[in-house]
């Protein structure tokens, strides 16, 4: 009950924070943003001490100053990308070049004329619900396969908002059926797929030098259809943004369909890593990506 009644404050004071920050010019609201973020890297004590361990173990080189300095820049993203995400119903196409820079869109274009669709493949980088809509605003409509969030009022917030910007959302639990007949039709669909999700199925991959479990889906749908991984990155540069479409990823056949869905999987990992790497203060380092463990998941 304490849970719940947690999660219906934290709620409307979303509701309350978005409604004034709305209001507000967007390049005053990112400025505070920047201060909630030191704000939020200092009271939430769990997601400090999550986000500070993760850089540790990853980035042993890095002093504990460097390491500090990475963890709020990752605190204070999230809250720009929040400001940014209850303004965007401001943006439109006249005004869209003035949010986000590039995007090379002939990329999808080539992937279109092969006629078998293509999945962008996003990672909890940058400002990742900016792409979809971005795409959208340039012509590119597509599908956004999303989790359900564990708390409606949460889930129903979200997806109000993608929907007023003609954002098209298929629920993970909703048959791949569906998405399979989208990309038929040369569509687009877009995939999170860069977390630890042990109840969906997995394999483990390196990423930053350690086994992490990750989603076979993205693979298996490409598989399954002939559409390629399209890697697609919103990368923040001060208050823009860059659209990054990192070339088609074109399925790589080994002697079984596991070493196939293996080495794919691998194969985009790596490169998410790779512009984590280069602005790790844009990634969600407070998420527990290695939780499931190689030897606890043979045993189930």
């Amino acid at each position: 009950m304490k849970i719940k009644t947690k999660r219906y404050y934290v709620y409307y004071f979303l509701k309350i924070a978005g409604f004034i920050v709305s209001i507000l010019p967007v390049k005053v609201g990112l400025y505070l943003a920047d201060f909630a973020g030191k704000a939020a890297f200092s009271v939430m004590k769990k997601e400090r001490r999550r986000t500070l361990e993760n850089l540790r173990n990853t980035f042993p080189e890095k002093t504990d100053a460097e390491i500090e300095a990475i963890a709020k820049g990752v605190f204070s993203n999230l809250c720009k990308n929040g400001v940014e995400w209850i303004n965007i119903y401001k943006l439109n196409k006249k005004n869209i070049d003035l949010w986000v820079k590039g995007g090379d869109f002939g990329k999808i274009d080539r992937v279109f004329a092969k006629g078998k669709g293509g999945i962008m493949l996003a990672s909890h980088f940058g400002n990742w619900e900016l792409i979809h809509v971005c795409f959208l605003l340039k012509g590119y409509p597509g599908t956004v396969i999303a989790r359900r969030i564990y708390f409606n009022k949460y889930d129903e917030f979200l997806n109000n908002v993608r929907a007023a910007k003609g954002v098209d959302i298929m629920y993970r639990d909703e048959s791949p059926k569906k998405l399979l007949r989208l990309l038929k039709q040369n569509k687009l669909i877009g995939i999170l797929a860069d977390q630890d999700v042990d109840s969906v199925d997995g394999i483990f991959v390196d990423f930053f030098g350690r086994p992490a479990y990750t989603p076979k889906a993205p693979v298996a749908f490409s598989l399954a259809s002939g559409a390629p991984l399209i890697p697609c990155f919103m990368v923040r540069d001060g208050n823009r943004h860059r659209l990054v479409i990192d070339e088609p990823l074109y399925m790589v056949e080994k002697s079984t369909r596991e070493e196939t869905i293996q080495f794919n999987t691998q194969r985009w990992s790596r490169l998410v890593e790779s512009y984590i790497r280069k602005s790790p203060e844009q990634w969600v380092w407070m998420h527990r990506r290695w939780k499931t463990k190689p030897d606890e998941f043979s045993k189930k």
